[in-house]
């Protein structure tokens, strides 16, 4: 079971299952909000615990999707759209191995100038 927490630990998050393989979003927003791009993995809701709940802040970035950080220590921890059947978690709050691997990059037209991405994966421009 993945298993994962944010920096002062008191926001913890159990995944039952497999993690599906991660996008990774360079979008202005995520760029913005995770200080680079930003990696998540998108689970059922169903599939996922979130001991801590009290601490997470939700801000609403857009009418559809709101995202979560721990209100704490900071540390970025989902993307949700609650409208939808799943939530994304950041990669960087997984402990431990997480058994899987960078799916594909969305909205690289928006990327940052400072970096290239040469990892042969798929690449949607929005």
């Amino acid at each position: 079971m993945p298993y994962g927490s944010c920096l002062c630990g008191r926001v913890t998050i159990d995944v039952e299952g497999e993690l599906p393989g991660p996008t990774a979003c360079h979008c202005s927003k995520c760029r913005k909000q995770s200080g680079h791009f930003e990696a998540s993995t998108d689970v059922p809701r169903d599939k996922v615990t979130i001991v801590g709940e009290e601490n997470v802040t939700w801000y609403q970035s857009s009418g559809k999707v709101r995202r979560g950080f721990c209100s704490v220590c900071g540390s970025s921890l989902f993307f949700d759209p609650p409208h939808l059947h799943w939530i994304a978690i950041s990669m960087g709050a997984f402990d431990g191995p997480t058994q899987t691997k960078l799916a594909r990059h969305i909205f690289v037209a928006n990327k940052g100038d400072y970096y290239d991405i040469a990892d042969g994966l798929p690449q949607n421009q929005q």
